[in-house]
């Protein structure tokens, strides 16, 4: 008998329920590598939506391909060691690492699979009758073999070492992600070897052939057409010119994905600086984790490197068609706007007025608090604040956490700057930001080099936090302002991310600022801060009480709601708590870009929860967490994801959001948007398995991403 609404509403609600439900049970989780995967299929579904522009397709495939990379570099490498270790502590979801890893192999094979199909069947058709030709080198014409061939003569012969393996000469080392040519030469006695070539990656994958001339455009311009080549393909048909006198039987391309999850003993280290550059260098000779080879190598080959890489032969995936789709992001840079996204027109908020412009930014926080929404708004208040307080005569001292600033950063050299004008400079940069690792070794040695204080993180903690404060003489008294955001200091994924930061003075704040720092840069141990919440200070403690809180204003009549915006959501204890408020009755809308290892939509449980994805043109990277209150709404932003790591291994802040005119434009503008869209959006079932959703008859389209593009720009 199905139960009536109001029935079902009072059986969650009993007493009697609560007890029948263990919320430690297994099946009430998702796992949270699978839940990775299947954010990689939103991800190749863009590549296949025919609604992006057509390079944009190509890039979603590549980041696809590089997303994948870094998958098996780290999650999967990180279940192999658990196996290695014997490891019996399993997840929520009760999967052993063994179990873990040969659905990830089913899965993993399929997502390559489709992503080549998409390559091959959808993807290159259209380039093709764009223009853009990726061409095998056995259909050339001889006039364009000519032409690649002495491309290969002059650039890529020189940079080749061919290596042989014998018994004189020791199996080579094959460096992580790098494709290579496995090969099979004949001497002059009939005696058959194994050889290696590696296909260079300081040489374009994909060689430009001569460009023609193609026709007309709208606007009357004549675009060019691009013809391209694969290198490996045209190393292996010169290969006669590495080995003189062999006769070259066969060669395939292959590649190879290793270890990067390198673990720090940090006690244990005497200069963290030194022990990450050998931590970096050590990257290259981690265990294969991935070998991908195409349907053509023979078993003999497979089984050489397979023996000689001492790696699981469960881990050799045999694909059809291109290895190594990163690659692919080249095609992204030509000249061809008309199949890319439109330029983004970024704006400054009202707030600041022309005052980022060379007039006083520090007088428009004063009048109130200003939200920066990147990439709608633009990246350059946030120079601007900082280059202000580096030639300010007032500003005494300005200290500033970095997790992943990029190259050329002008947020460093802005730093710089106000070091050489005699101000204070600290300056947090996390050396352990993964695969950031070398551009942060470089800028630490030279912030120190200038005299900057730079201090490298804490023991056994990542500094994940985005703040900078900038302390200033005003009169006979101090002003503390500061930018706090989810974000990092980078202007370049500034324009691509979707992330929000803050500028403000609120005295409590700036006071949690200056806690924060000491804490980073000394021996505080503090544990009470006015307005933040930190991890792993206060974060869980504080998380739980906002959702306590929720649950106790629904019971006492109130209407609870809590929407929160993140990456991922991984936390068990936080998963269960979010189970306990839809048992209550509270509203919960959650909008997951990545892992949600929550279940929505199961009766009696989280019936009152719905997950929501956005994948879109930028990627959603913000953290918004919404506390209807009673009706005195509160908003928290800031850089922590709901995860084991975020809350318990890393220094995070979280910031409240104290304007009204903001909290509105945050629950309006910004997650009613979100939890409006029907474009670019996907609804996570029970079983864990996404629906792309799609305007009903009669209903407005809502792309989240692009509704905040037209209001930023009206």
């Amino acid at each position: 008998m199905v139960k009536r609404d109001d029935e079902a509403e009072e059986q969650a609600a009993s007493p009697k329920v609560e007890t029948q439900i263990d919320l430690n049970d297994p099946q009430l989780y998702i796992n949270r590598e699978l839940s990775m995967l299947e954010f990689q299929r939103r991800v190749l579904q863009e590549a296949r939506d025919e609604s992006n522009p057509l390079l944009e397709r190509v890039k979603f495939l590549a980041i696809v391909g590089s997303n994948l990379d870094e998958f098996f570099m780290v999650r999967v490498a990180g279940l192999k060691k658990q196996v290695d270790a014997g490891v019996v502590e399993l997840p929520a979801d009760g999967m052993t690492p063994a179990r873990q890893l040969a659905e990830i192999r089913k899965v993993g094979t399929q997502l390559m699979n489709e992503a080549r199909e998409c390559l091959r069947d959808e993807l290159m058709p259209l380039l093709s009758k764009a223009g853009i030709y990726l061409l095998d080198y056995h259909v050339l014409t001889e006039r364009q073999k000519e032409n690649v061939d002495q491309y290969f003569e002059e650039v890529v012969f020189p940079v080749l070492t061919p290596l042989a393996f014998d018994p004189g000469h020791p199996f080579p080392h094959i460096s992580n992600l790098s494709l290579n040519l496995a090969l099979v030469v004949r001497d002059e006695h009939g005696r058959e070897r194994f050889g290696r070539v590696k296909v260079p990656d300081t040489l374009p994958r994909l060689v430009p052939l001569k460009r023609s001339s193609g026709g007309l455009r709208r606007d009357g311009t004549t675009p060019a057409k691009h013809y391209f080549v694969w290198l490996e393909q045209v190393i292996a048909a010169n290969l006669e010119k590495l080995f003189p006198g062999m006769e070259i039987i066969e060669a395939h391309p292959f590649r190879v994905t290793r270890d990067a999850d390198t673990v720090i003993q940090e006690l244990e280290a005497d200069d963290l600086l030194e022990t990450m550059e050998q931590s970096v260098r050590q990257r290259r000779f981690g265990s294969v984790m991935r070998l991908t080879v195409n349907d053509a190598m023979p078993t003999r080959i497979r089984e050489t490197l397979i023996e000689n890489l001492e790696m699981d032969r469960l881990d050799v995936y045999t694909l059809d068609g291109v290895l190594g789709l990163s690659s692919l992001m080249s095609l992204h840079s030509l000249d061809r706007y008309e199949l890319k996204d439109p330029p983004l027109r970024q704006s400054i908020p009202v707030a600041l007025g022309g005052e980022v412009h060379g007039r006083d930014i520090f007088a428009a926080i004063r009048r109130e608090d200003i939200l920066l929404h990147h990439p709608y708004d633009s990246f350059k208040p946030v120079v601007d604040f900082l280059h202000q307080a580096a030639r300010d005569p007032n500003v005494l001292a300005i200290k500033q956490t970095l997790y992943r600033v990029g190259r050329n950063s002008p947020v460093v050299q802005t730093l710089l700057e106000a070091r050489e004008n005699g101000k204070q400079v600290a300056v947090l940069v996390e050396l352990k930001a993964r695969f950031d690792e070398e551009s942060n070794i470089s800028w630490a040695r030279m912030l120190e080099k200038e005299g900057v204080h730079v201090i490298y993180g804490l023991l056994g903690l990542k500094t994940h936090s985005k703040v900078a404060l900038v302390v200033r003489k005003e009169g006979e008294h101090i002003r503390r302002y500061i930018h706090l955001a989810t974000g990092n200091y980078n202007a370049i994924t500034a324009q691509i991310y979707e992330d929000i930061g803050m500028f403000t003075c609120d005295e409590e704040i700036g006071a949690d600022a200056t806690d924060l720092f000491n804490y980073l840069t000394g021996y505080s141990a503090k544990k009470q801060y006015h307005k933040l919440l930190v991890a792993p200070v206060n974060l869980r403690s504080g998380m739980v009480s906002l959702i306590d809180r929720e649950i106790a204003y629904h019971q006492r009549g109130e209407e609870g709601h809590l929407i929160f915006k993140m990456n991922s959501l991984v936390d068990p204890p936080i998963i269960r708590k979010l189970y306990e408020a839809s048992r209550a009755g509270v509203k919960v809308d959650l909008i997951v870009r990545g892992m949600c290892c929550l279940r929505p939509g199961i009766p009696g449980l989280s019936d009152n929860i719905h997950v929501l994805s956005v994948v879109g043109r930028f990627l959603e990277h913000s953290r918004v967490y919404y506390f209807r209150n009673g009706g005195n709404e509160q908003i928290y932003l800031g850089s922590a994801d709901l995860m084991p790591r975020n809350i318990n291994h890393r220094v995070e802040v979280l910031f409240p959001v104290q304007d009204i005119s903001i909290i509105r434009y945050l629950r309006d503008d910004v997650l009613g948007t979100y939890l409006k869209g029907n474009v670019k959006v996907r609804k996570m079932r029970p079983d864990g398995v996404y629906e792309y959703l799609e305007p009903r008859a009669g209903d407005t389209s809502v792309n989240p991403q692009q509704w905040l593009i037209n209001l930023h720009q009206h």
